[in-house]
């Protein structure tokens, strides 16, 4: 989709009432920095992935679930949770929590 379509469609959702002015306004700068920059909406998970820094300030032991609550917006209580389950379930999640305590750099 190209930037005016986008753009299009979000003065639709605005029209609408589904968005603020001031969501509209910010939705819309957002997408005229990327267009300016060079980025898609295609390059934000690699984006995100870029950003991954373990948390200093919300940890329990490495920081891992803090520093995903921070690069994906979800809660990192969320993350706990899952992680919680995973290893319940599978097993697995001990393996990818040590690779993401050894690998992702902590925040600056």
């Amino acid at each position: 989709m190209s930037v005016a379509e986008e753009i299009k469609r979000l003065h639709e959702l605005h029209q609408a009432g589904a968005l603020s002015d001031d969501e509209f306004a910010q939705a819309k700068a957002r997408l005229l920095q990327q267009q300016n920059s060079g980025a898609t909406s295609d390059d934000a998970p690699g984006q995100s992935l870029n950003r991954l820094r373990r948390s200093r300030s919300d940890r329990w032991l490495g920081g891992v679930c803090g520093g995903l609550s921070t690069a994906t917006g979800l809660d990192s209580w969320i993350w706990r949770l899952i992680f919680l389950l995973t290893v319940l379930s599978v097993g697995v999640g001990i393996g990818i929590y040590l690779l993401l305590w050894i690998f992702v750099p902590e925040e600056d």
